[in-house]
């Protein structure tokens, strides 16, 4: 918790301005520059975080409309394709097969970083199936590298600044950039509709491009002053879950009633599925649960039930 006095909010819209308007500078494609100047939306945590007197970790960027979220990932996957690791083109491809979803497909363990990868995020798609089984069993068996290399890649990545707002690593669902910028290419939408998917109220103040408008909501200052966390309903509730842990450790207090909201959500889920329980994970900052995903995959759906799953996550975890 920080002992610095909270920023003002015209302290705070001028620094996401800045932060957006320098990112944006450096997108050399013009087309793309101007549509996603008119489209971007600042939510989350930096917010909440300089709210509070403290620094923001990263700005997650998110956008207005599927053109400009679609326009964001094509461009910076190009980018990121260029880069040849061991003069390999890193295998990954823009989905959107599923109509109004915009999702990156990584043909490994489901990152990549553009210093290539460990070896516990080696193509092992690409190997004989004996070698690569043998590979999926050493991951599960060792899940402390995962996280640490995870962990670890993420981290250099938000620190990296020697080229200004360049793509150092990747997954699924978002794009990140040196100098602490995060694009969110998952979700888009209306500030409302992007706010769907969040779950704890203290998020949901925003920032908009089009009009260089800071919108701070009563309820989610409240709950900041008091450092309390409160559900507004969430499409991830498992998400919500785990992500109750990080909260908790830095200070904020959580109520029975708030958790119970929580549960009565996840209980409405079949997370037997493993594309249920890939889709709730969505936002979930850990490697341990991409190895959990993939030998769900490997079974299976009819032998999958409660004890199986308790099986494999306490091997994980």
């Amino acid at each position: 918790m920080s002992d610095k006095p909270g920023y003002k909010a015209k302290t705070i819209k001028s620094i996401i301005h800045r932060k957006i308007e320098a990112w944006l500078k450096t997108i050399e494609d013009k087309s793309v520059r101007e549509l996603l100047t008119q489209n971007v939306i600042v939510t989350g945590g930096s917010i909440a975080s300089m709210l509070l007197g403290e620094d923001a970790n990263d700005f997650d960027v998110y956008f207005r409309t599927y053109t400009a979220a679609l326009a964001a990932a094509h461009y910076y996957l190009n980018i990121f394709k260029s880069r040849k690791v061991n003069g390999i083109e890193t295998p990954m491809i823009v989905d959107t097969r599923t109509p109004g979803r915009i999702k990156i497909v990584v043909k490994s363990a489901g990152i990549a970083s553009e210093n290539g990868t460990d070896k516990p995020y080696q193509y092992f798609e690409s190997q004989p199936d004996v070698e690569a089984a043998a590979y999926v069993g050493e991951v599960i068996d060792n899940p402390e590298q995962i996280a640490d290399v995870y962990e670890e890649t993420e981290e250099k990545a938000l620190k990296t600044s020697d080229k200004k707002y360049r793509p150092v690593f990747v997954t699924t669902n978002a794009i990140t950039l040196s100098d602490k910028v995060q694009l969110i290419i998952r979700f888009y939408g209306e500030p409302d509709q992007i706010h769907e998917n969040y779950d704890f109220v203290h998020c949901t103040n925003y920032w908009t491009s089009w009009d260089n408008n800071l919108v701070l909501r009563p309820k989610a200052l409240e709950a900041l002053l008091a450092r309390e966390l409160v559900y507004v309903g969430s499409k991830y509730p498992l998400c919500s879950i785990v992500r109750l842990r990080k909260f908790i450790q830095r200070g904020w207090r959580v109520n029975a009633g708030q958790i119970l909201k929580i549960a009565m959500q996840v209980s409405e889920l079949d997370l037997k599925d493993f594309r249920v329980l890939e889709d709730q994970l969505t936002g979930v900052d850990t490697a341990y649960f991409l190895q959990l995903i993939e030998r769900l995959k490997e079974k299976d759906p009819e032998k999958v039930d409660a004890a199986y799953l308790v099986e494999i996550v306490d091997r994980i975890f």
